[in-house]
C-alpha cells in the first residue's frame, strides 16, 4: 500500500458504512439493472471498426486537483459515443474525484455502451451497488487489494453478469493472480510518486497472458502511442484527463480518434 491509496481507502471505509445503512442490498437488488444483461467491455474493446478507446468523465484527480468541474454527463458522455469511442469510464468516488453514482446512470441512460465503474472497491457490496447503476464492468486495484479478495470480489462480479478490469502497476503485481476472465489493465502511473512512465505498459504487455484483452491507463497523450500500444498487443486505452482538460471533452476525442485512424491507414498503405 502506499499513503495515498490508504487514505482513499480509509475514507472509503467511512464512507460505506453510511451507505450501507442508507441503501441495503436489498434494496439496490431492485433496481431495473438487475434484470438488465450487462454488455461486454472485452467484446467492444475487439470490435475491429471501433477505436478501442475507453473515454473517461473525470472532473477532478488527487494528482491534478480540478480538471473539468462543470462538465456535462450527458452531452460529454453521448459525445465520446458518437466520436467512435468502445466504451465509457464514469468515476464515481466523490471524496477525491467529484463523482457521484447519479453520473454513472445518466451515463447508462443516454448510452449504450459498455460502462465502466471507476472506483475503490474494497467491499463486497460496491460491486452490488455497481451492478444497481448500471455499470458493465468494474475496477478491481491490485495494489488495493490481496490476492484473496481480488479473486472474490471478482467471483461475486462475474456473477452479476459484469466483467472486471483488473488494474496492475508493476511485475510484483501479477502474482496476485492474472485470471484469464478479467481484463488487465496496465496503469503508466505509479501511485506513489504519481510520476507517469509509458513504458510501464510496454514492458509488461509480455508478462501479461496472451488470452488477456490487455488495456493500457494514464499518460496516453498521443495518437502516436495509441498505434505503438496496439502493436504491443494491447485492445484498449484509457483515457480521462487527456479529453477532460479541454472544455469540450467529445470534441478532444473526436479529434484524437480521427488521428489514431488516420495514422492507422498510413501504416496500412505503407505496408500494402
Amino acid at each position: 500500500m502506499n499513503p495515498i491509496l490508504d487514505q482513499i481507502t480509509a475514507a472509503k471505509r467511512e464512507e460505506l458504512q453510511e451507505r450501507k445503512s442508507l441503501y441495503p442490498i436489498k434494496l439496490l437488488e431492485k433496481s431495473i439493472y438487475f434484470e438488465t444483461p450487462p454488455l461486454s467491455l472485452k467484446k467492444y474493446l475487439c470490435r475491429p471498426e471501433l477505436s478501442g478507446i475507453i473515454a473517461e468523465f473525470k472532473r477532478r484527480s488527487p494528482s491534478k486537483g480540478e480538471i473539468n468541474p462543470y462538465a456535462d454527463v450527458e452531452r460529454t458522455t453521448i459525445g465520446y459515443m458518437q466520436a467512435g469511442a468502445s466504451a465509457l469510464s464514469v468515476l464515481t468516488d466523490e471524496t477525491f474525484f467529484s463523482g457521484k453514482n447519479q453520473d454513472l446512470m445518466i451515463a447508462r441512460k443516454y448510452n449504450f455502451c459498455p460502462i465502466l465503474r471507476k472506483d475503490f472497491i474494497i467491499d463486497e457490496y460496491q460491486i452490488i451497488e455497481a451492478k444497481s447503476i448500471g455499470a458493465d464492468a468494474i475496477l478491481l486495484i491490485a495494489s488495493a487489494l490481496n490476492a484473496s479478495e481480488i479473486k472474490r470480489f471478482g467471483k461475486l462480479a462475474t456473477s452479476l453478469g459484469m466483467e472486471v478490469l483488473l488494474e496492475i502497476h508493476t511485475e510484483k503485481e501479477l502474482e496476485k493472480g492474472t485470471d484469464e476472465q478479467f481484463l488487465a489493465g496496465v496503469n503508466n502511473r505509479n501511485l506513489q510518486q504519481m510520476e507517469t512512465r509509458l513504458e510501464t505498459a510496454f514492458k509488461l504487455a509480455e508478462k501479461l497472458p496472451k488470452a488477456m484483452v490487455k488495456v493500457a491507463e494514464s499518460g496516453l497523450k498521443n495518437p502516436e502511442t495509441i498505434v505503438q500500444l496496439k502493436e504491443a498487443g494491447y485492445q484498449g486505452f484509457l483515457i480521462g484527463e487527456h479529453f477532460m482538460l479541454e472544455s469540450r471533452p467529445e470534441k478532444a476525442c473526436r479529434k484524437f480518434i480521427k488521428a489514431v485512424k488516420s495514422l492507422e491507414n498510413q501504416t496500412i498503405e505503407s505496408h500494402a
